[in-house]
């Protein structure tokens, strides 16, 4: 393939805009945060379904509280009539008897009704504190999640930026290389990464390594428009001033 020194060396120029631009796009794909980001997402879920279950231990420890003081108020209802029956002292005495009875094992159904109301009590308070660190939990993951994810945005906004700026001036230099040329160097470089490299002291700028003998000597007697390619990488070599021909 033949092009001109001018054109070969455009390449370079080329080769610089998407290098950047390469180098753009890794920082993109490799923001810390957005390690940071996937992890926290990945615990997301689990921190509210520990939220839905104790605050669901939560609410059915305080339907039990309800029940327990419908159970101790309805044993005192009970007592209250009774102690009034008895006060009124209707009846024979025999029934007074029998009310005196009943209020001494009221008294005693309410003493146990209101021992395990306290410890139902006992185990709602428990159960709140759960509940409450649950939602702290979520909530602290939720800002701390939100806080990265406006991190990540600013940062990929910047380098969107760059990127935009960057790739605003290869229609350019593009158009200064034959369509021939440039597909030769795209090609090469989807495959290495790098389309063209400067020859520079005897070695490919690309792959580093130092060119053979026979290569050197065909490549001092290459014409100044003959493409030279590196026979270990293939990419397009561009002669400079440093070259060492």
């Amino acid at each position: 393939m033949k092009a001109t020194p001018q054109m070969q060396a455009r390449l370079l120029d080329l080769q610089e805009l998407d290098t950047r631009l390469s180098q753009l796009d890794h920082q993109a794909r490799t923001l810390p945060e957005l390690i940071d980001i996937a992890r926290l997402e990945a615990s997301e879920a689990d921190l509210r379904a520990e939220v839905v279950r104790a605050e669901t231990q939560l609410s059915d420890l305080e339907r039990e509280v309800a029940k327990a003081e419908a159970a101790v108020q309805q044993v005192r209802d009970r007592a209250a009539r009774d102690e009034a029956r008895l006060a009124a002292g209707t009846g024979t005495a025999k029934d007074l008897q029998g009310l005196q009875h009943e209020l001494e094992s009221l008294a005693r159904r309410q003493s146990v009704l209101e021992d395990e109301e306290l410890e139902v009590m006992e185990r709602v308070e428990a159960a709140q504190r759960v509940a409450e660190a649950a939602v702290d939990a979520r909530d602290e993951h939720a800002t701390r999640l939100a806080e990265l994810r406006a991190a990540r945005d600013e940062k990929l906004a910047v380098i969107a930026a760059d990127r935009e700026d960057v790739a605003s001036g290869r229609p350019a230099v593009a158009a200064d290389v034959s369509a021939e040329l440039l597909a030769l160097y795209d090609r090469i470089r989807a495959h290495s990464g790098t389309g063209a490299a400067p020859l520079l002291q005897r070695r490919c700028g690309g792959c580093r390594l130092e060119l053979n003998v026979v290569d050197l000597g065909r490549f001092r007697t290459a014409a100044e428009d003959e493409v030279l390619r590196c026979e270990e990488c293939g990419r397009i070599l561009v002669r400079t001033p440093e070259s060492g021909l």
